[in-house]
């Protein structure tokens, strides 16, 4: 599938570590999501229902960085994906990427992130 729609950038306060200041104190997660569905219909008729609204993508996707937290980034980026597959029937995969670009590391770095593919 090659039509895909991308979002990048959606920024928020976490609770997400292993270490205990990095649960009690919060840092910044940025997530960027693509996701691969198939756009002919949509790009055809001009109609919302045929899509993905991505303003309630960014919303859920806000929700979870803010919501549970986790120790490992690896599972919130496969949180987040799992969610958008589970509430978008549309969406056939989504590429999630995690960024933490304050992590606690003992050297200066201007980003670490994980991705991954997940698919209906």
């Amino acid at each position: 599938m090659s039509d895909r729609i991308i979002i990048t950038g959606i920024s928020a306060i976490g609770f997400h570590g292993v270490y205990p200041e990095e649960r009690i104190q919060g840092q910044r997660f940025v997530v960027d999501a693509t996701l691969s569905l198939d756009l002919s219909v949509p790009g055809a008729n001009d109609h919302l229902i045929n899509t993905v609204d991505y303003s309630k993508v960014v919303e859920l996707i806000h929700e979870i960085i803010v919501g549970e937290p986790f120790q490992l980034i690896e599972r919130l980026a496969d949180e987040i994906a799992h969610r958008v597959l589970r509430t978008y029937s549309l969406v056939h995969s989504i590429e999630v990427t995690v960024h933490k670009p304050d992590a606690p590391v003992g050297i200066s770095i201007s980003d670490l992130a994980v991705q991954l593919t997940r698919h209906q």
